[in-house]
């Protein structure tokens, strides 16, 4: 598939130190104000790429969060609903070097509390537990099978062969979680490196960088190392993202896949946040996305009905034909990407009920 590479030249005005304290200036005091949860949302996930990243910072860089971080405990005492990020925020603050050792106080506290039995979620009580081991606390003492059901759900790659994105996000949150964000073997087995592969697969044909970024950068925390098609298709959307500044920017943009895009460049080393940032109201565009084909290929596959069969060389024909020609380059590059294309196809296909009596 053609594509029309922007070449990414740093600012000479701007060093890279200032361009982060920049963004979190904009994230901590422009964007968004107040105990907005949207807020909370926004911040904890740009300290958090910035501090497991390794993130060098200019000296007064995070000032613009001390008012945050004076008035921490107050707002976690009336919004207990919240722990997660308050204490996501308060950990990589002092971690990026804040002055102040709250974050291990708060972390008992919050134990204590059992603020963490009360999720419903194995993924919330996973990265409860991860965020507070960093201060040596583990708020689920009895829980000790927890990773283990982690694990089983990961395994299973058959649920990461069909569209199901709240399905992938979790795959990749559980290996963030699993591996500390890089920092040790997350353990996993070659059936979750599958789903990891099955889940990016999607990704591409549905071409979400947001999604694919994830995938990746769960890849390399597991050990692998993912498709050059995949990690070049992202350097070249994270290169043509556009920024606008101005109190009349909208914070409905696209600044998600702005951080994840760009956290997926540095973990592969490449050099992250190069766009110039301002002191001000920043909102972060995606350059217009070329439809993917996984509608059509969904759509191809549901009408044939009885003729479905999970082998690819049979279905090849049928789907290609049903494609545009923008849909049929993106599908090649989708099957040069992994040598598990087919074993995906498979259960895309989704032939399981043929034959059963109903």
């Amino acid at each position: 598939m053609s594509n029309v590479i922007t070449l990414n030249v740093p600012s000479q005005r701007q060093s890279h130190e200032a361009r982060r304290s920049a963004l979190i200036a904009s994230f901590a005091t422009h964007r968004r104000f107040g105990d907005d949860v949207f807020w909370l949302k926004e911040n904890a996930e740009l300290l958090n790429i910035l501090e497991c990243t390794n993130a060098a910072l200019e000296t007064d860089a995070l000032t613009p969060h001390q008012g945050f971080y004076d008035q921490v405990e107050r707002r976690l005492g009336f919004f207990p609903q919240y722990y997660r990020f308050l204490l996501s925020i308060c950990l990589d603050l002092e971690d990026l070097g804040m002055d102040g050792n709250k974050a291990e106080k708060l972390c008992h506290w919050v134990a204590r509390e059992g603020l963490a039995e009360a999720e419903m979620s194995d993924l919330q009580r996973a990265e409860a537990r991860r965020l507070m081991a960093r201060r040596g606390v583990d708020p689920l003492p009895a829980d000790f099978s927890l990773n283990a059901r982690l694990h089983a759900f990961i395994d299973r790659s058959e649920t990461f062969a069909m569209p199901n994105k709240k399905a992938a996000y979790e795959l990749t949150h559980i290996v963030f979680y699993l591996s500390e964000y890089g920092r040790r073997d997350p353990g996993l087995s070659p059936a979750a490196i599958t789903s990891l592969e099955f889940a990016g697969i999607l990704a591409y044909l549905d071409q979400n960088a947001d999604l694919l970024a994830e995938i990746c950068v769960a890849l390399r925390y597991a050990g692998a190392t993912p498709s050059d098609i995949w990690e070049d298709w992202l350097t070249r959307e994270t290169h043509m993202f556009s920024v606008s500044t101005g109190a009349q920017v909208s914070t409905q943009d696209d600044y998600h896949d702005y951080f994840v895009c760009n956290w997926q460049l540095a973990v592969a080393g490449g050099d992250a946040f190069t766009k110039e940032a301002h002191f001000e109201r920043m909102a972060f565009y995606r350059a217009e996305a070329v439809g993917g084909p996984l509608r059509q290929m969904s759509q191809c596959m549901f009408q044939l009905e009885d003729q479905r069969s999970s082998d690819w060389q049979v279905m090849r024909g049928h789907v290609e034909d049903a494609l545009s020609e923008t849909g049929y380059e993106i599908l090649s590059e989708a099957q040069a990407s992994s040598d598990k294309f087919e074993a995906f196809f498979a259960g895309f296909a989704r032939t399981g009920l043929r034959g059963v009596a109903l």
